[in-house]
């Protein structure tokens, strides 16, 4: 009995010490190794015809956008001249009726002169600018 007590009280010790030793090495754990890759990257060689091609580029890009702008903008003014036209079409043609009006009431002749292409002729006396070929 007491060599069975003896082997169970080593047993039990080596258990214990076996143990140990085991939660020892998980708690710190074991030494893990990293491997590091770094990606650098080098910027691709660039000719000054390449350099050159890309500021054409960005400059006429900057040249349409201006272009862009300023074509807004002439078509707001040509608008509003536009209306400004139409206006005093109307106020002519209101003009036009209201003296239309006073020459029937006053019982003057209206007289409307045609327009000849004739008066438009250079005089004979002056060269004209063009010289003709016969």
């Amino acid at each position: 009995m007491r060599i069975s007590r003896n082997l169970l009280a080593i047993a039990v010790a080596v258990v214990c010490c076996s143990v140990l030793i085991w939660l020892s090495t998980s708690i710190h754990g074991s030494q893990k190794t990293y491997e590091v890759q770094p990606y650098i990257t080098v910027p691709e060689y660039r000719t000054d015809a390449a350099r050159a091609i890309d500021a054409y580029e960005r400059l006429m890009e900057r040249y349409m956008d201006l272009t862009e702008r300023n074509l807004l903008t002439v078509g707001t003014d040509t608008r509003d001249i536009i209306k400004k036209l139409d206006s005093i079409d109307d106020k002519v043609t209101q003009l036009s009726s209201r003296i239309a009006g006073i020459e029937k009431a006053l019982g003057i002749e209206q007289h409307n002169p045609s327009i000849k292409e004739d008066s438009q002729a250079t005089p004979s006396d002056k060269k004209p600018l063009h010289p003709v070929s016969d």
